[in-house]
C-alpha cells in the first residue's frame, strides 16, 4: 500500500471531490482517480460511492479515513525526528472570529514571531460555522471559537474558558453608573451589533428570543474596533466581549452597564480535530496561545 495514494484518498474525503483533491495535490484528475482505483483494488473493497457527480464515502471508506490519518502522522512524526534544525519551523493556518484575530494579532503576534521566527501564520476569519467546516476539511490547522460552549466527538478542546460580556456605551450616557438596569431600560436605544447570525450575536438574540424580545439595531458590522470607535462618539449600545472592550473602559472612554436580568454564557474554545497530525510548530503554537491568549 502506497502511502502516496492514502494520502490522496485522505484529500479525496476531506473535499468530498476528485478534482478539488486533484488541485490541492497538485495532480491531474485521471492521476487521483487511478490513485482511488488503485487503493480500492488493493483493499478489495469501493471506498466512495459515484453517483452522477457527487461522491461519499461508504461505510469501509469511513473506516479507513481514520486508519489513513493515523498512517500519515507517524510518517509525518518520523520525518520530523530526522530533522537536524534546532529552529521550530513550518507553516500554521489558524481561523477565529475578528474580534479574536485582532486582539491576538495586536497583543501576542509580535512577540510570538521574535520567539519563533521560522514558523509562518496565516490567519484567516470566520463564523463558527466556517471555522468547525474549515477544521472538518483540514483547511485549518487550529481554531478558536467565541460561541456557545462546543461539544463533538471528534475534536479536541485544547483549552477553554468563559468570557465576560456586558452591554456597553460612552461613558457619558445617561445609563453610566446606573444599577440595576433591566434589558427593557435600554433595548428601544439605538443599538450597533456584530453581524445577524454569527457567533456570539446568534446566542444573544436566541436569548432575547426567550424572553419574547427582540434588538433591531441601526447598524451591523462584523469589526468590533469600528464598533468600539462609534460607541466612544454616539450614545449608542452595543454588546460585546469584555476584552474587547478594556482598554477603552480603563481609559474611561466606555462604560459597562449594570444590566442584571440577562446573562449568557459564550466561550473561548482552541479547538483542533482528533485526526490532525499535531507537528512541533503546531504544538507550540498551540501551547503558546493557551499560556498567553487563555488567561484563566
Amino acid at each position: 500500500m502506497e502511502l502516496r495514494n492514502l494520502i490522496t484518498f485522505i484529500s479525496v474525503a476531506e473535499l468530498g471531490s476528485f478534482t478539488k483533491a486533484a488541485e490541492e495535490l497538485g495532480y491531474s484528475q485521471s492521476t487521483v482517480s487511478f490513485q482511488i482505483k488503485q487503493l480500492e483494488e488493493e483493499i478489495g473493497c469501493l471506498l466512495f460511492e459515484r453517483i452522477n457527480h457527487t461522491i461519499t464515502l461508504t461505510e469501509r471508506g469511513h473506516e479507513l479515513v481514520s486508519y489513513a490519518h493515523r498512517v500519515r502522522a507517524l510518517m509525518e512524526e518520523y520525518r520530523e525526528s530526522l530533522s537536524r534544525d534546532e529552529e521550530c519551523k513550518g507553516n500554521i493556518h489558524v481561523v477565529t472570529p475578528d474580534s479574536v484575530c485582532e486582539e491576538m494579532i495586536n497583543s501576542h503576534y509580535m512577540d510570538f514571531h521574535t520567539k519563533y521566527p521560522g514558523i509562518f501564520v496565516r490567519f484567516s476569519t470566520g463564523d463558527s460555522g466556517i471555522l468547525l467546516h474549515m477544521l472538518d476539511h483540514n483547511e485549518a490547522d487550529v481554531i478558536i471559537t467565541l460561541d456557545h460552549r462546543l461539544y463533538n466527538k471528534d475534536y479536541i478542546i485544547a483549552k477553554e474558558e468563559p468570557v465576560p460580556m456586558h452591554f456597553v456605551t460612552n461613558s457619558h450616557s445617561k445609563f453610566a453608573g446606573v444599577k440595576n438596569l433591566s434589558i427593557k431600560d435600554i433595548i428601544s436605544e439605538p443599538f450597533i451589533l456584530t453581524e445577524y447570525g454569527q457567533g456570539y450575536r446568534r446566542v444573544f438574540d436566541r436569548e432575547l428570543a426567550k424572553s419574547s424580545l427582540e434588538i433591531t439595531p441601526i447598524l451591523e458590522i462584523g469589526r468590533t474596533d469600528v464598533i468600539t470607535a462609534m460607541l466612544a462618539q454616539s450614545e449608542m449600545i452595543s454588546y460585546l466581549p469584555d476584552f474587547v472592550t478594556e482598554d477603552l473602559v480603563r481609559s474611561g472612554e466606555l462604560c459597562r452597564l449594570d444590566v442584571c436580568d440577562i446573562k449568557i454564557d459564550i466561550w473561548k474554545q482552541l479547538i483542533y480535530h482528533k485526526n490532525k497530525w499535531l507537528s512541533k510548530s503546531l504544538k507550540t503554537f498551540i501551547e503558546y496561545i493557551k499560556d498567553n491568549e487563555f488567561s484563566n
